[in-house]
């Protein structure tokens, strides 16, 4: 696995990543904000914040992140790729580069919430809506232990 930065032209692939995990992950949102979502996401959100992604060894993209001074505001993994530690390395990689410490989490996604508490995030605090006021509670995570694991020694970066 290797992580580089994303460009505008990843973008396509990206929101394919984004909406199958988000429909593996997030079956509490309804098929309107999924759509809702999607056009933020490639129109708002990816050109503004900087994003880096996981490519196998045929530059196949797995997954990616994207980050906004201290926050983790992305991770997504294609579904056919989840489990095989590239979640935990694109975390790895925010935390040791760009010195992340901070995620929101929708209470729902029980699943994020233990992979982040896994490694190392603890929840302080707690919203009732999401970034856009919609009914989707967040929980405010920050990192406590700085002691991520790395068993996998094959990750590379470049910009």
């Amino acid at each position: 696995m290797h992580i580089k930065r994303a460009t505008s032209s990843d973008f396509a692939q990206l929101i394919i990543i984004w909406e199958n995990s988000v429909r593996a992950t997030h079956d509490f949102l309804p098929e309107k904000m999924i759509a809702t979502l999607r056009r933020l996401i490639l129109n708002n959100y990816l050109p503004n914040i900087d994003v880096y992604m996981s490519v196998d060894e045929h530059n196949n993209i797995t997954g990616f992140m994207a980050t906004k001074e201290n926050r983790l505001e992305m991770l997504f993994i294609s579904p056919i790729s989840r489990g095989k530690g590239i979640g935990k390395a694109l975390l790895q990689y925010a935390v040791t580069n760009f010195a992340i410490n901070e995620v929101d989490v929708n209470e729902q996604n029980k699943q994020a919430i233990g992979f982040y508490q896994r490694h190392g995030f603890r929840i302080y605090d707690r919203s009732e809506l999401d970034g856009e006021g919609n009914p989707f509670p967040l929980l405010h995570m920050r990192l406590v232990d700085t002691n991520i694991d790395n068993q996998d020694n094959r990750v590379s970066a470049a910009d």
